[in-house]
């Protein structure tokens, strides 16, 4: 089965980078994918955090989730719909959820993940700083949802450095981790591939990493090179930089396959 992580380059503009996830999606199905993975905040990159909370919506209404559920639909496409602003229970204080859609091609959300842990980190070498918190509110729950394509276990950018959480989303059945991100140049040189990798490798799973690239409003420079990795670790497909659809072929049966042949998992002492 054909799966696809879309790389993007989101604005300010919401209904531009609508019209530029439409184009690619309608690429990736043209290419003969199941499944396509938007980039973290591929609806919106704000010139300051806090202007998500204006475009912040509830769960099931609003402009944002109309598009995504009518582009499943019309692209026949499973969506993995990045990131997106959803209200918190401290919308008054400008905080909104990265939250992640999941719809299938009849165009029903079938699942939403909130992001859980947010990148409030300092770079001191590079004199870089962010607070995702200030914007941010923290979601509480691991979701993983049914396709034909595996069962995912849904993430979003700095969740990929805690291993534990990946663990979690495997004993609940992940067969495939989609991983939706806008990580900075900085640590994108220094983790990407090696996380990403890591994470496939240690609990024999697919990756789906679609990311941001290139210079946004807030002065953040994001990595790309959106990829999809196979349980054993192996790069299928890559693009570094561009407005792209990266795609390749999976096997749904082959983690099921390798965790009987090699049997990491189910060798584990602590759990």
């Amino acid at each position: 089965m054909r799966v696809a992580a879309i790389q993007m380059n989101s604005g300010p503009d919401v209904p531009a980078n609508l019209d530029l996830a439409d184009g690619l999606l309608a690429e990736a199905a043209e290419d003969g994918c199941m499944l396509a993975v938007l980039p973290e905040n591929f609806a919106l990159m704000p010139e300051k955090a806090t202007d998500k909370a204006k475009h912040a919506e509830a769960p099931g209404k609003g402009p944002i989730q109309d598009f995504l559920a009518e582009a499943a639909s019309r692209h026949k496409l499973w969506v993995v719909a990045g990131s997106m602003p959803l209200v918190s229970p401290e919308i008054a204080a400008e905080r909104v959820y990265g939250a992640c859609p999941v719809y299938n091609p009849e165009g029903e959300a079938r699942a939403l993940y909130r992001k859980i842990h947010l990148f409030d980190v300092d770079l001191v070498d590079k004199q870089e700083s962010y607070r995702e918190s200030r914007s941010m509110y923290p979601g509480d729950e691991l979701i993983t949802v049914n396709t034909p394509c595996g069962r995912l276990g849904l993430s979003i950018c700095y969740d990929l450095r805690f291993p534990e959480m990946f663990r979690r989303l495997v004993d609940d059945g992940a067969t495939v981790f989609t991983v939706p991100a806008a990580f900075t140049v900085t640590t994108g040189k220094a983790h990407w591939h090696i996380l990403l990798r890591a994470r496939a490798i240690e609990n024999l799973a697919y990756v789906i990493a679609a990311g941001q690239y290139g210079q946004h409003p807030d002065r953040r420079s994001t990595f790309g090179h959106s990829l999809i990795c196979d349980p054993w670790g192996r790069i299928l497909a890559e693009q570094a930089e561009g407005d792209c659809v990266v795609s390749a072929e999976i096997d749904p049966e082959l983690p099921a396959k390798l965790r009987s042949e090699f049997p990491a998992l189910a060798n584990r002492k602590l759990k």
